[in-house]
């Protein structure tokens, strides 16, 4: 008889797979739980290596602890095996098993029963071996998770598509995995620390929208059945953290996911973790100094410094005051020519033409700028710069510059290249915003899939009194991906990817 791995036969898997699932059935067979639900543990890795870490060479503690964790090496000889457990820390430490401690049945099954892999439970002496190595002189053992697939190694490592799929097998073989995982909560914290000593409040917004708006991106749709109606997931918080303020709340701020259905890149996830923040009577200068210091703030929580260390060895230096780069002036200085707010469309699509950009005709006056921006500066903009100063008509929630004409109140922050924050003086009036959003609906019409909608309960909200306030939106990702130097794939622990192929 043929049984069935999920749908593979069984005489079809590989040997490794099929030689340990012949174990776990060996296991089963003489009453041994392969997935028991509880094993000894007295004591974490850590706390052994913390407690005897000046316990002298080749000497026994005279302490007997239960320690659990997984099998990343074993070596099998006569009278005497060794393994070295980890937890999920990383913390590693050496177990022993001698024949006249545990007896020949017992050192059998260890060598017979037990793979590298395998998660198990010790029990046994705490002491130090003749090389000065802390370890635990096993009295017992007990299996508390049989691996069924054998872990990679040098012969046959992890790809890097493999470790964005299989994050869980990047974590148990990879420290730099581990290592990254865990500057995660520290920046977070680092964060909500900044936003503490400022008094600002931390919300949760609807991330299932019945309109989208916030931002210029194309939504994921959805359907609920229990309203019967067509839902967004939500592309920003912005609209409903605004509401915060004209009800009061008069610095807030919110982490969470945002997702947009666009394309996937180095620097672009469909869902990805937003900061959002607004600060009543603030404006895009002040919001400018608070990013400057967030950012500046979670590199010294994890480096101790402002200079940061990335993944390659690379230093890169975020101290300082960071430099501003007028927009139009920065496309000046690309293209030979004086470019302002007012330059004609015809004179913008020249310039594109001569730089070798496509011109979609579909494109306003603001977003072909944006865009020969972008074919300039792209991955150019290394050290932290506030490029200031966007077209106002690509700019629909930003408040006009107070003296210049045809531009907002609006900056974006680049760092390695990648845009990692956009900053605003918030508009406030409701009769400029509605036009604005109408005129948004309008390009909607016209096929823009990026376009926002007419919001009328923001609107509504808005016409009840909205104070002068700053914004900022920050990609927190991307936030660690500046301070680390990885794509947005690594500073994600579980990136959305295309399903496997059978």
């Amino acid at each position: 008889m043929v049984r069935l791995i999920g749908t593979m036969p069984e005489n079809d898997l590989p040997e490794q797979l099929r030689i340990r699932r012949e174990k776990r059935e060996s296991l089963l067979g003489r009453g041994i739980a392969p997935y028991p639900v509880s094993v000894n543990r007295t004591a974490s890795l850590k706390e052994i290596r913390e407690r005897f870490k000046d316990l002298a060479t080749d000497s026994p503690s005279g302490v007997i602890e239960s320690v659990a964790g997984r099998i990343i090496f074993k070596r099998d000889t006569g009278k005497l095996c060794f393994a070295t457990l980890r937890e999920g820390d990383g913390t590693e430490l050496q177990a022993m098993f001698s024949l006249d401690k545990v007896g020949e049945a017992v050192l059998e099954s260890w060598k017979s029963d037990i793979d590298l892999g395998d998660i198990v439970s010790v029990t046994g002496e705490v002491i130090t071996s003749k090389r000065g190595e802390l370890s635990i002189l096993a009295n017992s053992y007990q299996l508390a998770s049989k691996a069924l697939r054998p872990l990679p190694n040098e012969h046959n490592p992890l790809n890097e598509e493999t470790r964005v799929r299989q994050r869980y097998v990047d974590l148990i073989v990879r420290p730099e995995a581990r290592a990254n995982a865990r500057i995660r909560p520290k920046v977070l914290k680092s964060v909500r620390d900044t936003f503490d000593k400022y008094d600002f409040i931390e919300v949760e917004t609807p991330m299932l929208q019945v309109m989208h708006g916030g931002a210029a991106a194309r939504p994921f749709k959805t359907f609920s059945n229990a309203y019967d109606m067509d839902l967004y997931l939500r592309i920003a918080p912005e609209l409903f953290l605004k509401r915060c303020v004209v009800g009061g709340i008069e610095k807030v701020f919110e982490i969470n996911r945002n997702f947009r259905n666009e394309g996937a890149d180095s620097s672009h996830s469909p869902e990805f973790a937003m900061l959002e923040m607004y600060w009543a009577y603030a404006d895009w200068q002040n919001m400018k100094s608070l990013t400057q210091e967030i950012v500046q703030n979670a590199a010294l929580a994890i480096f101790g410094s402002h200079k940061v260390e990335h993944h390659d060895g690379r230093i890169s230096d975020l101290g300082g005051n960071w430099r501003e780069l007028d927009f139009y002036t920065a496309i000046s200085d690309a293209a030979g020519l004086t470019v302002t707010p007012a330059t004609s469309r015809e004179e913008l699509a020249k310039i594109a033409e001569k730089a070798g950009l496509k011109v979609d005709p579909a494109w306003i006056n603001g977003k072909l700028a944006e865009e020969i921006f972008e074919h300039f500066y792209s991955g150019k903009l290394n050290t932290p710069t506030f490029v200031m100063g966007f077209p106002v008509d690509t700019s629909p929630l930003v408040r006009e510059h107070r003296s210049v004409k045809g531009i907002a109140e609006k900056w974006d922050l680049y760092i390695d290249g990648f845009e990692l924050a956009t900053g605003y003086s918030e508009l406030i009036d409701p009769v400029i915003q509605r036009d604005r959003l109408i005129e948004q609906a309008k390009l909607g019409a016209k096929g823009d899939l990026e376009a926002m909608q007419v919001d009328e309960d923001f609107l509504r909200a808005m016409e009840h009194g909205m104070p002068p306030m700053g914004g900022v939106g920050m990609g927190i990702d991307r936030l660690l991906m500046a301070l680390t130097g990885l794509g947005i794939r690594e500073t994600i622990l579980f990136p959305l990817v295309k399903p496997e192929e059978n």
